[in-house]
């Protein structure tokens, strides 16, 4: 672990916000099985870190309720369903797409469920994240967004955006340093609200666990 990472983790803490370190996806893996309990209700972001990582497993055990929003077959009242299980829900599992040295998570949604749950509802939320996706400081982590986390999202997702067609953000066409919500007006479009969790009320409340290895986007 760096000074980069340390200083991060102590300015989550100063945060009000509780972060792990793990070398190793299983080291990952490790630590949230020591979280849950027995019947905990869960519900999940869309995460490719939660499936690259093992968690996405972890939270599918018989042993939890697992509202899983993209379950094969699942009914448009199903999705609904788990996308308000979120409120009250034990565990609340995501990642995030930046997170500052100065212990700020940065977040863009497209529908704002992630980032609503983030903010407000779950009694924990626990963020697995790659070391990839420290940033220094919050204008930084807006331009991960449009550099990397949106365009390769938008591949994944195909969502006709110009950012899937050509792998930047159509604002960086304007320069290099975009306002925050700069972009294109596509129906696809995946940057419709922002959130930047800074010192929180509740200790502990959100959770961020660390993995030496790359995660996700």
């Amino acid at each position: 672990m760096d000074l980069k990472i340390e200083k991060t983790m102590e300015n989550l803490r100063l945060n009000n916000m509780k972060p792990y370190y793990a070398n190793t996806k299983d080291e990952v893996c490790k630590i949230v099985k020591d979280m849950l309990f027995k019947g905990a209700v869960i519900t999940a972001g869309g995460s490719m870190s939660l499936k690259e990582s093992g968690v996405w497993e972890i939270m599918e055990s018989p042993e939890y309720r697992f509202y899983d929003r993209t379950k094969p077959g699942i009914t448009d009242e199903e999705r609904l369903e788990a996308f308000r299980m979120a409120i009250g829900c034990d565990f609340f599992f995501c990642s995030t797409n930046a997170v500052t040295e100065n212990g700020e998570l940065i977040n863009v949604d497209g529908n704002a469920n992630r980032i609503s749950s983030i903010a407000f509802g779950p009694k924990k939320v626990v963020m697995i994240v790659g070391v990839n996706k420290i940033v220094k400081d919050i204008d930084e982590g807006f331009l991960r967004v449009k550099k990397t986390a949106a365009p390769k999202n938008g591949v994944r997702l195909k969502t006709g955006t110009p950012c899937e067609k050509t792998g930047r953000c159509i604002a960086l066409e304007k320069n290099d340093c975009p306002d925050i919500t700069d972009g294109c007006r596509c129906k696809g479009r995946m940057c419709a609200d922002y959130l930047i969790s800074a010192f929180q009320r509740e200790k502990d409340r959100i959770n961020v666990i660390f993995c030496g290895e790359n995660l996700g986007y």
